[in-house]
């Protein structure tokens, strides 16, 4: 009989610790259960990952209790919570907690589940006949259904082209053959459309996360997968952990989305643990979208992944005619600068009159988006981060986007004390504003994250707008993606090359994105669509190749930049960021690292270190140490190596993120 338990903890440290089975414990003790044990005078949760006959060190303390009747963790998610340890740089424990709901985390076997106001009373649906397209598509995913064969489809399918449809009858044929599946979207509360199309035709076999779940819920949704009384996950990246016994298949809808990266530890990509999940149990993967991530694509174009492609819409509906408006000569001949062109006012004008409706799109929320002094030039920016704030006009404040501080409007300049204070910059309050003004009679609605932050509030708005009780919807990115109402005929985006000047090897990636995911919301139905796109660049290759929906033509230019300034997906990359509350500590340990990974790991490309693009957040002071290779796996292993040891500098913190999705 075992004597001894090797346990893991959520705590950053890459190793066990063994404890004592005592005989006393409430159920006998498994890998992959939870424990109770005495850790620094603390009593903490654990998980045991591994059995020994003998002590490994002299005296091993106890364990509490077992928490578990059963194991929490098979072993397939024991190992793939070892791979992230090995590939993210984090503890086998933060591994494992990443894939299980706070309760669990805190040593919880029940929870009072409370009333949730959020139901999906939806009626049923029938699955639609495919097209030829569609057929085809199935056929392929369908044959590695039925023979067990993993590999990883990317669904490469312009907006309204049924991708939505592909997902449902694939899934249909895992239940089918008394397997489950999982469906990644990029944040289902901003997607709530999605989640209806698949509670209308599973039902009840749907389990749903979301952020805004009470915990509760959550716990409730991921027992009820654990116990084999769901068939389907429907939610952002944490559902790619759902405790499945026998999952038939991964699909990430919107594959594309920055969001299926987890900022915080473990810093993992959903879609490659989706595409991991997936070897492990040797089942297909479907990558959708309209926009595949350019290091999708390549691999798509270079075999490793089967490219299959969507290129008309259901019905033979045409994508929507785009306008691009040049506001350089706009501004040059209008009085009166306001947001919204001329052509785009005339446009709405119509779309009213006809009993249309509208999207504007605009990724900025706030009024004005910075305040700068006429006569010092300067501009106000937050005192813990290196951003601007911005101003609010219903809240009468300033506030931080990034650490929420607020303060009231000031009437002088804090740094020449002259009131020759201008507000700049626009964000969707204005535009709501000016519509306001242009529109008087159109019912006009706002969706941004300062007026959706209450639960269900999101899919409120959407409902009243597929009942036509709001003309035109004002909103940031939460409206780029995922909606489908047959009546939005116009779509207008305000500030098209908003993103085109930061700091990041992305930018024009994610412009053109955007542009072409915002267009695709409209004509939709059988009215047909037009989208307007206002832009000081109109000349950029990401806008004018969004401009004719021209993805191809996009990827064929930007990967040849990609290629001459060695990016991804040519190579991978690493980001170490160190902060402190001082500036010098950071700038010094910064210096050190980069040194110390010259001396360790020569021949390997190190850029830096630098500040970080937002070089002040929070309060903390950031420097960047950025790492490019051609072996991630290689990389990693001699990193830890010549990271084991390094002193960081008082007060300095570090982390080490694998494939960062912003600089």
């Amino acid at each position: 009989m075992n004597k001894y338990v090797e346990v893991v903890t959520s705590l950053p440290i890459d190793r066990t610790f063994q404890y004592k089975i005592t005989g006393r414990e409430s159920y006998a003790p498994e890998i992959g259960k939870r424990v109770f044990i005495p850790f620094n005078f603390r009593k903490r949760v654990g998980y045991i990952v591994k059995f020994e006959d003998d002590p490994a060190v002299e005296n091993p303390k106890d364990l509490i209790d077992v928490i578990d009747e059963s194991p929490i963790f098979t072993g397939d998610m024991l190992e793939l919570a070892r791979w992230m340890k090995d590939r993210y740089f984090c503890s086998w424990g933060e591994a494992l907690e990443a894939m299980i709901p706070g309760a669990l985390k805190r040593g919880k076997v029940s929870m009072t589940q409370r009333v949730d106001d959020e139901k999906y009373d939806i009626a049923s649906s029938e699955p639609h006949k495919p097209n030829k397209e569609q057929q085809q598509v199935l056929n392929e995913i369908n044959a590695c259904i039925k023979n067990g064969t993993h590999k990883v489809f990317l669904l490469h399918g312009i907006t309204g082209s049924g991708k939505t449809e592909i997902y449902l009858q694939a899934m249909e044929n895992v239940l089918r053959m008394g397997k489950s599946g999982v469906i990644l979207v990029p944040e289902i509360s901003l997607t709530p459309q999605t989640v209806e199309r698949f509670v209308s035709r599973f039902g009840d076999k749907v389990a749903i996360f979301h952020s805004k779940m009470l915990q509760s819920a959550r716990f409730a949704e991921w027992k009820r997968i654990k116990d084999g009384n769901a068939g389907i996950v429907v939610g952002p990246r944490s559902a790619v952990f759902s405790p499945f016994q026998d999952p038939g298949i991964f699909i990430v809808d919107e594959e594309h989305e920055p969001s299926y990266k987890q900022e915080d530890t473990p810093r993992y990509h959903a879609r490659e643990i989706a595409i991991k999940r997936a070897r492990m149990a040797g089942v297909p993967v479907i990558l959708g979208t309209a926009t595949p991530a350019l290091e999708s694509y390549h691999k798509a174009v270079n075999g490793e992944y089967r490219l299959v492609e969507l290129t008309g819409r259901i019905k033979e509906k045409e994508l929507p005619r785009v306008k691009v408006v040049d506001m350089r000569m706009d501004f040059d001949t209008r009085v009166g600068k306001t947001v919204i062109s001329p052509v785009m006012a005339e446009a709405l004008r119509n779309d009213i009159k006809k009993k249309q409706q509208a999207l504007i799109f605009l990724n900025r929320r706030g009024f004005s988006t910075f305040v700068n002094c006429g006569k010092c030039g300067n501009v106000l920016k937050c005192e813990k981060c290196d951003s601007p704030l911005v101003f609010h006009k219903e809240k009468k404040e300033m506030i931080c986007h990034y650490c929420n501080r607020r303060i009231p409007p000031p009437k002088i300049c804090p740094f020449c004390e002259e009131d020759y204070l201008m507000y700049k910059g626009t964000g969707t309050q204005k535009v709501e504003s000016e519509l306001h003004l242009i529109l008087p009679e159109a019912r006009i609605e706002r969706m941004d994250s300062d007026t959706m932050s209450k639960r269900g509030a999101h899919a409120k708005v959407l409902k009243r707008f597929k009942d036509h009780e709001i003309d035109i919807i004002v909103g940031t990115q939460m409206i780029a993606k995922g909606l489908d109402f047959p009546k939005v005929t116009q779509v207008g985006v305000i500030s098209a090359d908003a993103n085109l000047n930061l700091p990041d090897f992305r930018s024009s990636e994610r412009t053109f994105n955007l542009i072409t995911q915002v267009a695709g919301r409209a004509g939709r139905g059988d009215l047909g669509g037009e989208v307007i796109v206002q832009t000081f660049t109109p000349e950029h290759y990401a806008i004018g190749f969004a401009a004719k929906h021209d993805y191809h033509g996009f990827y064929t230019k930007e990967i040849v930049t990609r290629r001459e300034l060695g990016f991804p997906p040519f190579v991978n990359l690493v980001k170490i960021t160190l902060r402190s509350r001082k500036e010098e500590n950071v700038a010094k340990s910064a210096e050190a690292l980069a040194e110390r990974l010259g001396k360790k790991m020569p021949g390997v490309d190190i850029i830096g270190p630098a500040p970080s693009p937002m070089a002040k957040l929070r309060g903390y002071y950031r420097w960047n140490v950025l790492i490019k290779t051609k072996d991630i796996d290689k990389l990693v292993k001699e990193l830890r190596g010549a990271l084991s040891g390094f002193r960081k500098g008082h007060g300095v913190f570090m982390a080490v993120d694998v494939d960062p999705m912003s600089m």
